[in-house]
C-alpha cells in the first residue's frame, strides 16, 4: 500500500514539473518559393505597325487628241491592256481627207521648187523666188506631217500597259481634243505602293535612338515591310520602304512613308486598306521581360518585382515601350542581371525574404516581332 502511495506522488510530481516547464518555440516557415527570370540584353528588331492605302504604281488618263465620233471600242472592261495597244477608233475620215490634200500640195510644192532651181541657175528667175518656192514645199512636208499625226491620233492607243478601267463613253460618242473627261483609266497593278502615315513624334523617337546608338536603322531602300490585310490575314509577299515624305502633314501631325509591293496575283487593289509592319531597325541590348512578370499598380505604371541582394524582394516601376512576342520591351527601371519574379507573384511582398527558382523557357523559343 505504501509502495502504491509513493508512486502515485511521484508521477504527480513529474506531471507538475512538466507542466511548468516552457513549452519549445515552433520553426518559423522557410521563405516562399518564386519562380524568376534573369534579365539579359538582346538584339531585337524594332517593327512598327501602322496604317495605310494601296496605290496604283503608274496611272494614265486616256484622252482623245483630235476630234471626232467614236466609232469602236476595242477592249473590254476590267481587262488586261498592252502599252500601245488600240483601245478607240474615231472616224478617220475627216483626217484622211486632209492627209491627202496635204501630200497632193506637197507634191505640188516640190515640182514648183525643182523647177524654179533649174531656173535660178540659169537666171531664168530671181534668186528670191527660188527661196519662196523652197519654203513652200518645206511648209506642205509640215502640213503633211501635221496631217498624218492626226490620222493616227484616231486611233486611241493605250499609253501603259495595266488594268483598264469602265469606259465613259460609247460608240457614237462624239469627243473632243483634251477635254477634261477621260475616256478611261489604266493603272499599272503588277507593283503597287504602299502608303502609310508615321506620327512625327515617333519618327524624332527613332531618329535619337539612331543617333545615340541604342537603334541600328536599316538603310534607304533595304527596309522590308509586311502587309496585314483587312481580313487579317498576311500578304505573303515583302515589300521594301523607299522614302519617306520630307514635310509633315499639319492636321495630324504626321509623315506619309511609300513601300513598294510586288502583286502578281492583283490580290492589292488601288484604294484598299491594310496595315504595314515596317522593322525601322535592330535595337541592340534590348532588355525583353515576360509579360507575366509585369503589372500595373493603381496610378496605371508598370511595375516589378525584383529579388535583389540576399534574396529581398523590391518593387520596380519602370516603363514598357512595346510587347514583343509574350515579352515587354523595357526601356527604363531595369537592367541586365535583374531577377524578374514570373511565378508566385502573390506569394511575394517588398522588403520579405524569398526561395528564388530560374525558370526556364522552352526550348527554341525566341524574341517575336514587337507590335
Amino acid at each position: 500500500m505504501r509502495l502504491v502511495s509513493a508512486l502515485v506522488l511521484a508521477v504527480s510530481a513529474f506531471a507538475l514539473l512538466s507542466a511548468c516547464s516552457p513549452a519549445k518555440p515552433k520553426p518559423a516557415p522557410p521563405p516562399p518559393i518564386v519562380s524568376v527570370v534573369t534579365l539579359r540584353p538582346m538584339p531585337v528588331p524594332i517593327t512598327t505597325e501602322l496604317p495605310g492605302r494601296v496605290a496604283a504604281f503608274r496611272v494614265a488618263d486616256v484622252r482623245p487628241q483630235v476630234n471626232g465620233i467614236i466609232l469602236k471600242r476595242l477592249f473590254i472592261e476590267g481587262s488586261e491592256v498592252k502599252e500601245g495597244q488600240q483601245l478607240y477608233q474615231i472616224d478617220p475620215a475627216p483626217y484622211q481627207a486632209a492627209y491627202d490634200s496635204a501630200t497632193a500640195t506637197l507634191m505640188s510644192a516640190d515640182a514648183q521648187a525643182r523647177r524654179f532651181k533649174l531656173l535660178a541657175a540659169a537666171n531664168a528667175v530671181s534668186k528670191q523666188d527660188y527661196d519662196n518656192a523652197l519654203a513652200a514645199a518645206l511648209r506642205a512636208k509640215a502640213d503633211v506631217e501635221t496631217a498624218h499625226i492626226n490620222l493616227v491620233y484616231t486611233k486611241v492607243l493605250s499609253p501603259i500597259s495595266g488594268r483598264i478601267s469602265r469606259s465613259a463613253v460609247t460608240e457614237g460618242a462624239l469627243v473632243t481634243a483634251n477635254q477634261p473627261t477621260v475616256l478611261a483609266t489604266v493603272q499599272q497593278l503588277d507593283t503597287v505602293y504602299v502608303d502609310v502615315t508615321q506620327p512625327s513624334s515617333t519618327l524624332l523617337r527613332l531618329q535619337r535612338e539612331a543617333d545615340s546608338g541604342q537603334l541600328e536603322r536599316n538603310k534607304a531602300g533595304e527596309t522590308p515591310v509586311h502587309l496585314v490585310l483587312e481580313d487579317g490575314s498576311t500578304y505573303p509577299e515583302a515589300g521594301t520602304l523607299k522614302f519617306s515624305e520630307v514635310t509633315v502633314d499639319e492636321g495630324t501631325g504626321s509623315v506619309t512613308l511609300r513601300a513598294v509591293f510586288p502583286n502578281p496575283q492583283r490580290l492589292l487593289l488601288p484604294g484598299m486598306f491594310v496595315r504595314g509592319e515596317i522593322e525601322e531597325g535592330v535595337k541592340r541590348d534590348a532588355i525583353l521581360v515576360p509579360q507575366l512578370g509585369i503589372s500595373r499598380d493603381q496610378k496605371g505604371s508598370a511595375t516589378a518585382l525584383v529579388v535583389g541582394p540576399h534574396n529581398v524582394v523590391a518593387l520596380r516601376v519602370l516603363e514598357a515601350d512595346r510587347a514583343v512576342g509574350d515579352k515587354w520591351l523595357v526601356t527604363s527601371g531595369l537592367k541586365a542581371g535583374d531577377r524578374v519574379i514570373v511565378e508566385g507573384v502573390q506569394l511575394a511582398q517588398p522588403g520579405a525574404k524569398v526561395d528564388p527558382q530560374e525558370d526556364r523557357p522552352p526550348e527554341g523559343s525566341a524574341p517575336g516581332r514587337p507590335q
